[in-house]
């Protein structure tokens, strides 16, 4: 974001009225063409459901003649180039012809379309990134990914990752992340990894790529004095911006839970997240780390379970309650708020800075959620929603560019705090107005050192 920028309803950055104009068109387009994608792709999974139902096998026997132009009929609207392209799709005939479709380069309609989409939707980056459009590496590679070259696209990726660092590459591409990833998906030959890169196209989010973590009980959290995380005491400030620093004073692996006694005389409960820390152990390996965030996401981790045995303990039953979280601490966030059974407090407002708050976790009816991030910060990107698709309806999400990023500084919650005090201060002062009940006299203090933190 710019001196000038007003984030809007995501948050936008500043730009003139044509730059807004023409980036409202790309929206609006992008948008149709993913629409247009999967009906395409709904129709081709539509004929190929019935040209392998066996109904349509008994019927040759039947009426050989009429059963054969049947087939054919259906056989070419899965195959002609003019049409649906090779679309066979779904079921287990379907995903058989389209590994052989895909290994023969052949291409469906569907799936240039949802390219073009993608495209577009790193077109709309630029638009809104005034360092998309100088010359550099980040450019070049964009053209390439805008010429259908990914083999290009990838080598000038790695170049930029070996002159500079891997951070610095991914934060410049933090922007158009979903994008260009998806698009490499649909483009590189490979049909094992189109299932995610759809999920990009459509803005809808899955499960199933997890692995199954088995669930922990957890080990209980423990009370520590407030002055071991805060010799100084606490910022005060009442805003999201001292609720950051705050967080960053606390470190991970803690959680703090204080009762304020808002304006309007009513007692209530707010909790800051700052997230687990990742210590691997000697025995560490892939599958072990992945396991550990796969159980995080789910809300299996030592630290959520633990995290909802301090709120139970903490916070008395029916006191409504505002959690902040940045980064991991944001997805915790999430967890919690998942009703009354989740934690059985009422979970009201729920505040995230660098966190992914995509719909794979839903809030309690009536709880609001309102996402912070920095567009060069790559958690959100992760599973948030593009430039283009609108968030879910009970998320307020707010996106700024801070010009003066620097990784892996500008992800930390200090980071975040300034950001929001010197670049994004329409967005501050938006999520200020939904913290204001939790504003005022400061009650009860307890800092929890979590296990699993």
């Amino acid at each position: 974001m710019t001196a000038a920028s007003t984030p809007g309803p995501r948050g936008t950055t500043g730009a003139g009225p044509q730059d807004a104009a023409a980036a409202a068109r790309l929206t609006a387009v992008a948008r149709e063409l993913a629409e247009a994608a999967g009906a395409v792709r709904a129709a081709g999974r539509a004929v190929t459901a019935v040209a392998s139902d066996p109904a349509l096998l008994a019927s040759l026997g039947r009426s050989p003649r009429r059963g054969l132009r049947a087939a054919g009929a259906l056989a070419h609207s899965l195959t002609d180039p003019a049409g649906l392209g090779h679309a066979p799709d779904g079921g287990r005939a379907g995903r058989a012809v389209r590994l052989a479709c895909v290994a023969a380069r052949r291409g469906s309609l569907a799936d240039d379309l949802a390219a073009t989409a993608l495209r577009l939707r790193i077109r709309l980056c630029a638009t809104r990134h005034a360092e998309y459009g100088a010359e550099g590496p980040v450019r070049r590679m964009l053209v390439a990914v805008e010429a259908g070259l990914p083999a290009l696209a990838l080598r000038i990726l790695r170049e930029e990752v070996r002159v500079r660092s891997a951070g610095h590459a991914l934060a410049a591409l933090a922007p158009s992340w979903e994008e260009v990833t998806a698009w490499h998906a649909l483009t590189d030959g490979n049909p094992f990894n189109d299932a995610a890169a759809w999920h990009t196209v459509t803005g809808t989010r899955t499960e199933s790529a997890l692995p199954s973590v088995p669930r922990s009980r957890g080990a209980r959290p423990f009370a520590e004095p407030p002055e071991i995380a805060f010799p100084d005491g606490p910022d005060d400030g009442g805003g999201i911006s001292a609720h950051l620093r705050n967080l960053a004073a606390l470190g991970p692996g803690r959680m703090l839970t204080q009762q304020v006694t808002g304006p309007d005389g009513t007692t209530r409960c707010l909790v800051l997240l700052p997230g687990p820390k990742f210590v691997l152990p000697r025995t560490a390996s892939p599958e072990g780390l992945v396991a550990a965030v796969a159980a995080l996401r789910h809300g299996a981790s030592p630290y959520t379970l633990a995290a909802r045995d301090a709120l139970r303990r903490t916070v008395p039953e029916g006191m409504p309650v505002a959690l902040v979280g940045h980064g991991l601490g944001g997805v915790t966030a999430l967890h919690l708020a998942g009703g009354p059974g989740r934690t059985g407090r009422a979970v009201e407002l729920v505040v995230t800075a660098g966190s992914p708050t995509g719909s794979g976790r839903l809030p309690a009816p009536g709880a609001r959620v309102a996402g912070l991030a920095e567009e060069h910060d790559l958690m959100p990107r992760l599973e948030g929603c593009g430039p283009v698709l609108p968030p879910p309806p009970d998320r307020l999400q707010l996106a700024w560019t801070d010009p003066s990023y620097d990784v892996p500084q500008c992800l930390g919650a200090e980071a975040y705090a300034q950001s929001l005090d010197k670049t994004a201060t329409e967005a501050r002062d938006r999520v200020d107005e939904l913290l204001a009940p939790y504003r005022g006299r400061a009650g009860k203090t307890v800092v929890h050192r979590l296990p699993g933190g």
